[in-house]
C-alpha cells in the first residue's frame, strides 16, 4: 500500500465509498473505516499502520497548503 488510492481500494473490497466533496473530511472518514475493520480484525497490522500513516501525511499536507 503506498497511496491513498490504495487506501481507496482496501476500504472498496469492504463494500466502502467515501466521497463527502471536502477531501480532508474525507480523508479523516477513511481513517475512521479503517480503524473499525482493524477493531473486527478484518484487515493485517501493517495494512492498518500504512493506512493510517498515507492518510495523516496526506492530512498534513493538505492542511499545510491551506495556511
Amino acid at each position: 500500500m503506498k497511496t491513498i488510492y490504495d487506501v481507496q481500494q482496501l476500504l472498496k473490497r469492504y463494500g466502502t465509498i467515501i466521497y463527502i466533496g471536502d477531501r480532508i473530511a474525507d480523508l479523516e472518514l477513511m481513517e475512521d473505516e479503517i480503524k473499525h475493520l482493524y477493531q473486527s480484525n478484518l484487515i493485517e497490522p501493517k495494512d492498518y499502520q500504512m493506512a493510517i500513516l498515507l492518510l495523516r501525511q496526506e492530512v498534513q499536507r493538505l492542511k499545510g497548503k491551506n495556511q
